[in-house]
């Protein structure tokens, strides 16, 4: 396991975040979004989106559950299970077969599935501060080191 933990003073930072994540994004892998309501979530899931090139309006699936982002290089998925009361919920809604070796998904409220979901392969945890955001970065598997050390690499040169 190999973490990174760094503060994110403004939106702006949050988005970079995020830029700074998809360009480590690979099919098949999966990061479970952490933190409490208005942590930051969909901001950094947008920051991602909009560094793969994508124009449109990026909102949270709260309601939809999953949004679905077909993007030239990429499959990408973007649940929010915060309206999961149980984790089988998570069965009777027929995500299995989005967890395919091809997409990359973007899990908020990953403990609202638990027991349920693959593992993480790249945890990041957001927190609210006074001044801005906190993030924590975790890494699971050899594809979430590889994702870490780019984000890294990417924040060094910023």
């Amino acid at each position: 396991m190999v973490a990174l933990k760094t503060t994110l003073p403004d939106e702006q930072a949050t988005l970079a975040l995020g830029g700074a994540l998809a360009h480590c994004l690979e099919p098949g892998l999966v990061i479970y979004l952490r933190g409490e309501l208005g942590a930051g979530k969909t901001t950094l899931a947008r920051g991602a989106l909009r560094a793969l090139g994508f124009e449109g309006a990026v909102k949270s699936p709260t309601y939809t559950l999953v949004e679905v982002y077909e993007l030239s290089r990429l499959h990408l998925h973007h649940f929010d299970f915060y309206r999961f009361r149980d984790p089988r919920e998570w069965i009777d809604a027929g995500f299995r077969e989005s967890f395919n070796g091809r997409t990359v998904s973007l899990i908020e409220w990953p403990e609202r599935a638990a027991g349920q979901l693959p593992p993480a392969d790249l945890e990041i945890a957001l927190g609210l501060l006074e001044a801005g955001r906190s993030a924590e970065l975790i890494s699971n598997s050899l594809a979430g080191q590889k994702c870490l050390a780019g984000i890294e690499a990417r924040s060094r040169r910023s």
